[in-house]
């Protein structure tokens, strides 16, 4: 016989089933708990034989609301035999859970004299995290077996393929304790590539700290009634309709001073403009590179002469005059007449009317990391120089960034700088030196250079790494990248699969075969992803 089912019974089914299912693991384990006690009361209050009456014909409806009934008793035995309730309604043992929780504990951590009447707390979780894309297992922080593999048997074979065939140096160090764990050739300095972005970046910061901005202004002169946009070496003022990112405007600021001008009843000026903030050539010794604009004080969207944002695009020849040729644009469209702009210098007595100034430090270190720019790059060089009493040009730059990273304690031999960027085929740093710039960015005594190490780019995630490691270690590595022609490095960090983190740097000279030399270096750096080496 078919028991049809009831209308309302059909209405309710779905979430009866969504309840059950929620409940059934408790109800499951709670139950088991409560078996023995439940056999024991059974046993106890089990009656004798006795005749039964004769069954009545019981109606479908019967049958539903006795299961739902007996249901009802069933999960109210259980909930109740697995642990009493206290007055707010919370059941005792959730409490008393959560007050385990709130105490340090879990595997490998706590108070072993904690009392041991009290409830255990939950222990920790295992380590989930792998490289996506990778295709071995987990990268766990479990410690390694005791026949695990030296560091060198791991490394050595990858550094030994014939694309690195020719001068190739490595260092690792555990920058939780600042030994190196494995070393090649680490002493030799090679031609670093954008790898010396790293050096740069932390002179900068210890020279500047992390919080200074850079400001570009408008002053006017009391006696001349001249008009001079004063450029103060931001490498990020843009002149965009939207300045996203907190990047300075030049729009806002032509918005600004002409405003001022208007309240004072200018609406005409003499305008120029003043880049004596630097000296020295403008053009980088490469000479004109689709990579780097001519580095001057004043300078808008990196001379780029498309839309872009980074990347290798033309640049302007003369960044200053493009930049003053666009405020006064922007004057105009605010209502102020300018003269066609020219080179001059603000004296000290001009009057500053409006000014628009960069995001923090931190914030253009991490940019210039991720994306590796040159053209900040350059700028914090020279911004460096400034704030050690050098000239803001090419040689004060380099001079300024070498006597920083010598007074942090760095190891300098074989270090020579001659720009801040790395296009310099004659900058030479070792592999020595990038992994304790590393290290020393970690140092909890200096977190102003903390943006070193969360600028570093993330594998196939962000800036120069977004499209590298797609078979592995994805999202794992943060490595700076350093390409020249016959120059490939890798220098940054990576979490081991015994939960320490590494400070690497791996540099090779006289490769002939740019993408094989990098992919034998990202294979390099997953590796140690993967390994619990020592």
């Amino acid at each position: 016989m078919v028991v049809p089912e009831l209308r309302p019974w059909r209405g309710a089914r779905p979430h009866v089933l969504r309840i059950a299912n929620a409940v059934r693991p408790r109800l499951a384990r709670a139950a088991t708990a409560a078996k023995p006690r439940i056999v024991r009361l059974t046993k106890a209050v089990r009656p004798g034989p006795a005749h039964l009456p004769r069954p009545r014909a019981v109606r479908t409806w019967h049958y539903t609301a006795g299961a739902a009934t007996a249901g009802l008793a069933l999960a109210a035995g259980v909930v109740t035999v697995a642990g009493p309730w206290d007055a707010n309604g919370q059941r005792t043992a959730e409490r008393d859970r959560a007050a385990a929780l709130e105490r340090p504990g879990g595997a490998d951590h706590g108070d072993s004299a904690a009392d041991a009447r009290a409830p255990r707390p939950a222990p920790s979780a295992a380590s989930v995290l792998a490289g996506l894309g990778a295709t071995t297992g987990t990268v766990s922080t479990k410690k390694s077996p005791p026949a695990q593999k030296s560091l060198a048997d791991v490394l050595e074979p990858l550094l030994g393929v014939p694309a690195l065939s020719g001068s190739h140096t490595a260092a690792v160090v555990d920058v939780g304790t600042g030994k190196q764990l494995y070393g090649t050739g680490a002493g030799q300095a090679l031609t670093p590539a954008s790898t010396t972005k790293i050096a740069t970046a932390v002179a900068a910061l210890s020279a500047l700290g992390p919080d200074h901005r850079f400001t570009t202004r408008a002053a006017l002169e009391p006696d001349t009634g001249e008009l001079v946009l004063v450029g103060g070496g931001d490498p990020t003022l843009t002149a965009h309709p939207k300045a996203a990112g907190g990047w300075a405007s030049l729009r806002t600021l032509a918005t600004d001073t002409a405003a001022k001008l208007e309240k004072r009843g200018i609406r005409q000026v003499t305008l120029s403009y003043d880049t004596t903030l630097y000296t020295g050539p403008e053009l980088h010794p490469v000479g004109v590179n689709d990579n780097l604009a001519p580095v001057s004080a004043l300078t808008v969207d990196e001379g780029r002469t498309d839309d872009s944002a980074g990347g290798p695009v033309p640049r302007v020849s003369d960044p200053a005059a493009d930049a003053a040729d666009k405020f006064a644009g922007f004057l105009r469209k605010a209502g102020i007449t300018t003269t066609s702009p020219g080179p001059s210098k603000a004296t000290g007595r001009g009057e500053t009317l409006a000014g628009v100034s960069s995001p923090p430090l931190s914030t253009l270190v991490e940019r210039m990391l991720t994306n590796s720019d040159n053209d900040i790059a350059e700028a914090l060089a020279r911004h460096t120089a400034l704030a050690s009493g050098e000239a803001a040009s090419f040689d004060g730059g380099a001079r300024a960034v070498s006597a920083r990273l010598t007074k942090l304690g760095l190891p300098m031999a074989g270090a020579s700088f001659h720009d801040g960027s790395g296009l310099d085929r004659d900058d030479r740093l070792t592999a020595n030196l990038l992994t304790a710039l590393l290290v020393k960015a970690a140092d909890p005594a200096r977190p102003g250079l903390r943006p070193v190490l969360t600028g570093l780019p993330v594998a196939g995630f962000t800036g120069t790494l977004s499209s590298r490691y797609t078979d592995g270690a994805a999202g794992v590595v943060r490595a700076k990248t350093g390409t020249l022609t016959g120059v490939n490095a890798l220098a940054g960090t990576v979490v081991d699969n015994d939960g320490h983190l590494l400070a690497f740097a791996f540099l090779a000279s006289g490769t002939t075969n740019a993408l094989e030399a990098q992919a034998a270096l990202d294979r390099t750096a997953t590796a140690l992803a993967g390994c619990g080496c020592r």
